[in-house]
Protein backbone atom coordinates (compact mmCIF):
# COMPACT_ATOMS: atom_id res chain seq x y z
CA UNK A 1 0.00 0.00 0.00
CA UNK A 2 1.00 3.56 -0.86
CA UNK A 3 3.02 2.79 -3.73
CA UNK A 4 3.00 5.65 -6.43
CA UNK A 5 1.46 5.68 -10.00
CA UNK A 6 0.94 7.66 -12.78
CA UNK A 7 -1.59 7.41 -16.01
CA UNK A 8 -1.10 9.79 -19.12
CA UNK A 9 -4.32 10.02 -21.07
CA UNK A 10 -6.19 11.29 -24.29
CA UNK A 11 -7.79 14.49 -24.40
CA UNK A 12 -11.52 13.80 -23.29
CA UNK A 13 -14.60 14.43 -25.39
CA UNK A 14 -15.57 18.33 -24.81
CA UNK A 15 -18.49 18.76 -22.59
CA UNK A 16 -19.82 22.07 -23.85
CA UNK A 17 -22.66 22.72 -21.93
CA UNK A 18 -20.32 22.58 -18.89
CA UNK A 19 -17.76 24.68 -20.34
CA UNK A 20 -20.64 26.91 -20.81
CA UNK A 21 -21.53 26.65 -17.01
CA UNK A 22 -18.32 27.42 -15.54
CA UNK A 23 -18.42 30.51 -17.78
CA UNK A 24 -21.46 31.89 -15.93
CA UNK A 25 -23.49 31.36 -19.17
CA UNK A 26 -27.07 30.41 -19.08
CA UNK A 27 -28.47 30.66 -22.38
CA UNK A 28 -25.57 30.56 -24.71
CA UNK A 29 -25.75 33.06 -27.75
CA UNK A 30 -24.42 32.42 -31.35
CA UNK A 31 -21.38 34.36 -30.59
CA UNK A 32 -20.80 33.07 -27.48
CA UNK A 33 -20.72 29.91 -29.06
CA UNK A 34 -18.45 30.70 -31.55
CA UNK A 35 -15.98 32.19 -28.97
CA UNK A 36 -16.02 29.14 -26.94
CA UNK A 37 -15.05 26.68 -30.42
CA UNK A 38 -12.46 29.39 -31.61
CA UNK A 39 -10.66 28.81 -27.92
CA UNK A 40 -11.22 25.31 -28.44
CA UNK A 41 -9.52 25.50 -31.61
CA UNK A 42 -6.72 27.73 -30.63
CA UNK A 43 -6.19 25.14 -27.12
CA UNK A 44 -5.41 22.39 -30.29
CA UNK A 45 -3.27 19.33 -28.59
CA UNK A 46 -1.51 22.00 -26.25
CA UNK A 47 -2.91 20.17 -23.13
CA UNK A 48 -1.58 17.26 -21.20
CA UNK A 49 -3.87 14.82 -18.92
CA UNK A 50 -2.17 12.98 -15.92
CA UNK A 51 -2.85 11.79 -13.15
CA UNK A 52 -0.46 10.29 -9.99
CA UNK A 53 -2.47 7.82 -7.48
CA UNK A 54 -1.78 5.89 -4.26
CA UNK A 55 -3.92 3.81 -2.32
CA UNK A 56 -3.66 3.48 1.49
CA UNK A 57 -5.96 1.93 4.35
CA UNK A 58 -7.86 4.14 6.29
CA UNK A 59 -10.09 4.45 9.71
CA UNK A 60 -12.59 6.77 10.74
CA UNK A 61 -13.57 7.40 14.47
CA UNK A 62 -15.81 9.88 15.18
CA UNK A 63 -14.58 12.99 13.15
CA UNK A 64 -10.75 11.49 13.31
CA UNK A 65 -9.57 9.91 10.08
CA UNK A 66 -6.28 8.08 9.89
CA UNK A 67 -5.90 8.44 5.89
CA UNK A 68 -2.73 6.15 6.02
CA UNK A 69 -0.08 8.82 5.11
CA UNK A 70 -1.38 11.26 7.53
CA UNK A 71 -4.14 11.89 10.01
CA UNK A 72 -6.87 14.52 10.07
CA UNK A 73 -9.77 15.79 11.96
CA UNK A 74 -12.76 16.18 9.38
CA UNK A 75 -16.63 16.17 9.98
CA UNK A 76 -17.56 16.60 6.06
CA UNK A 77 -14.32 14.03 4.89
CA UNK A 78 -15.53 11.33 7.89
CA UNK A 79 -19.39 11.50 6.58
CA UNK A 80 -17.57 11.04 3.06
CA UNK A 81 -15.30 8.40 4.24
CA UNK A 82 -18.13 5.96 6.06
CA UNK A 83 -17.83 2.44 5.82
CA UNK A 84 -15.09 2.93 4.07
CA UNK A 85 -11.34 0.72 4.97
CA UNK A 86 -9.48 2.10 1.97
CA UNK A 87 -8.59 5.43 0.16
CA UNK A 88 -7.50 6.08 -3.33
CA UNK A 89 -4.97 9.30 -2.90
CA UNK A 90 -4.97 10.88 -6.41
CA UNK A 91 -3.61 14.47 -8.18
CA UNK A 92 -4.06 15.12 -11.84
CA UNK A 93 -3.14 18.25 -14.06
CA UNK A 94 -3.66 19.51 -17.10
CA UNK A 95 -0.24 21.44 -17.64
CA UNK A 96 0.52 24.90 -17.77
CA UNK A 97 -0.29 26.43 -20.92
CA UNK A 98 -3.76 26.85 -20.42
CA UNK A 99 -2.62 29.18 -17.94
CA UNK A 100 -0.25 30.64 -20.32
CA UNK A 101 -2.92 31.78 -22.88
CA UNK A 102 -5.64 32.76 -19.70
CA UNK A 103 -2.74 35.02 -18.43
CA UNK A 104 -1.82 36.65 -22.24
CA UNK A 105 -5.36 37.35 -22.73
CA UNK A 106 -6.17 38.66 -19.44
CA UNK A 107 -5.34 42.05 -20.78
CA UNK A 108 -6.02 41.65 -24.77
CA UNK A 109 -9.63 40.28 -24.31
CA UNK A 110 -10.63 39.34 -21.42
CA UNK A 111 -14.09 37.41 -22.55
CA UNK A 112 -11.52 34.69 -24.54
CA UNK A 113 -9.57 34.93 -21.09
CA UNK A 114 -12.69 34.17 -19.17
CA UNK A 115 -13.63 31.51 -21.77
CA UNK A 116 -10.14 29.81 -21.68
CA UNK A 117 -10.71 29.81 -17.64
CA UNK A 118 -13.72 27.88 -18.42
CA UNK A 119 -12.47 25.21 -20.59
CA UNK A 120 -9.50 24.89 -18.24
CA UNK A 121 -12.17 24.03 -15.61
CA UNK A 122 -14.20 21.69 -17.96
CA UNK A 123 -10.92 19.82 -18.90
CA UNK A 124 -9.62 19.02 -14.99
CA UNK A 125 -12.84 18.05 -14.13
CA UNK A 126 -13.71 15.71 -17.61
CA UNK A 127 -10.30 14.16 -16.54
CA UNK A 128 -10.89 13.42 -13.00
CA UNK A 129 -13.78 11.85 -13.76
CA UNK A 130 -12.50 10.08 -16.40
CA UNK A 131 -9.80 8.46 -13.78
CA UNK A 132 -12.93 7.82 -10.72
CA UNK A 133 -14.61 6.14 -13.23
CA UNK A 134 -11.56 3.88 -14.06
CA UNK A 135 -11.29 3.20 -10.11
CA UNK A 136 -15.08 2.95 -9.55
CA UNK A 137 -15.45 -0.13 -12.08
CA UNK A 138 -11.79 -1.26 -10.93
CA UNK A 139 -13.47 -1.79 -7.48
CA UNK A 140 -16.60 -3.16 -8.29
CA UNK A 141 -14.59 -5.76 -10.10
CA UNK A 142 -13.49 -6.69 -6.67
CA UNK A 143 -16.81 -6.64 -4.88
CA UNK A 144 -15.91 -2.56 -3.29
CA UNK A 145 -17.60 0.53 -4.12
CA UNK A 146 -16.25 4.41 -4.46
CA UNK A 147 -17.66 7.38 -2.67
CA UNK A 148 -17.66 10.76 -4.86
CA UNK A 149 -13.67 12.30 -4.75
CA UNK A 150 -13.24 14.98 -1.67
CA UNK A 151 -10.68 17.65 -1.75
CA UNK A 152 -8.85 19.99 0.58
CA UNK A 153 -11.07 23.12 1.21
CA UNK A 154 -14.16 20.57 1.16
CA UNK A 155 -16.29 21.76 4.27
CA UNK A 156 -14.42 21.85 7.09
CA UNK A 157 -11.31 19.86 5.34
CA UNK A 158 -8.34 21.37 6.22
CA UNK A 159 -6.46 23.19 2.54
CA UNK A 160 -3.43 22.73 4.43
CA UNK A 161 -3.97 18.42 4.00
CA UNK A 162 -2.34 19.77 0.47
CA UNK A 163 1.00 19.78 1.95
CA UNK A 164 0.68 16.24 3.39
CA UNK A 165 -0.83 15.03 -0.50
CA UNK A 166 2.15 16.57 -2.25
CA UNK A 167 4.41 14.49 0.21
CA UNK A 168 2.59 11.27 -0.34
CA UNK A 169 2.24 11.48 -3.83
CA UNK A 170 5.59 13.29 -4.85
CA UNK A 171 3.17 15.62 -7.42
CA UNK A 172 6.53 17.73 -8.53
CA UNK A 173 8.06 14.82 -10.16
CA UNK A 174 5.07 12.57 -11.25
CA UNK A 175 3.40 14.66 -13.21
CA UNK A 176 5.09 18.64 -12.74
CA UNK A 177 2.43 19.75 -9.95
CA UNK A 178 4.00 21.83 -7.56
CA UNK A 179 2.95 24.02 -4.02
CA UNK A 180 3.53 27.15 -3.51
CA UNK A 181 3.40 28.75 0.33
CA UNK A 182 0.07 29.81 0.17
CA UNK A 183 -0.94 26.50 -0.90
CA UNK A 184 -2.17 27.23 -4.49
CA UNK A 185 -1.20 24.64 -6.79
CA UNK A 186 0.50 25.24 -10.23
CA UNK A 187 -0.90 24.86 -12.93
CA UNK A 188 -3.68 26.05 -11.74
CA UNK A 189 -6.11 23.33 -13.65
CA UNK A 190 -5.43 20.78 -11.02
CA UNK A 191 -6.82 18.85 -8.47
CA UNK A 192 -6.04 16.63 -5.22
CA UNK A 193 -8.86 14.55 -3.92
CA UNK A 194 -9.27 11.65 -1.80
CA UNK A 195 -11.41 8.60 -3.25
CA UNK A 196 -12.95 5.98 -0.61
CA UNK A 197 -12.54 2.90 -1.12
CA UNK A 198 -15.44 0.14 1.29
CA UNK A 199 -18.05 -2.82 0.70
CA UNK A 200 -21.24 -0.09 1.80
CA UNK A 201 -23.29 1.13 -1.22
CA UNK A 202 -22.13 4.23 -2.58
CA UNK A 203 -24.63 7.48 -1.93
CA UNK A 204 -25.40 9.70 -4.68
CA UNK A 205 -23.37 12.32 -3.78
CA UNK A 206 -25.77 14.91 -2.32
CA UNK A 207 -24.98 14.46 1.45
CA UNK A 208 -21.27 15.61 0.35
CA UNK A 209 -18.61 16.95 -2.02
CA UNK A 210 -20.34 20.07 -3.22
CA UNK A 211 -23.61 19.51 -0.38
CA UNK A 212 -21.23 20.04 2.53
CA UNK A 213 -18.83 22.79 1.20
CA UNK A 214 -20.14 26.20 2.87
CA UNK A 215 -18.90 28.31 -0.40
CA UNK A 216 -22.45 29.65 -1.97
CA UNK A 217 -21.16 31.68 -4.81
CA UNK A 218 -18.50 28.82 -6.38
CA UNK A 219 -19.16 28.65 -10.48
CA UNK A 220 -18.20 24.77 -9.77
CA UNK A 221 -20.97 24.13 -7.49
CA UNK A 222 -23.39 21.85 -9.31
Amino acid sequence: MGAVYTKTYKAPEYREREILRYAGVRDGTAEIEALMRECISELGERLCFKVCYAEFEACVVGNDVDLGFCHVSSSALAKNLRDCDGIVLMGATVGLEIDRLIARYGTLSPSRALMMQAIGAERIESLCDRFCEEIKEEKRLLGKSVRPRFSPGYGDLSIELQRDIFRALDCPRRIGLSLNDSLLMSPSKSVTAIIGVGRGACTDGNDIGCGVCEKKDCIYKK
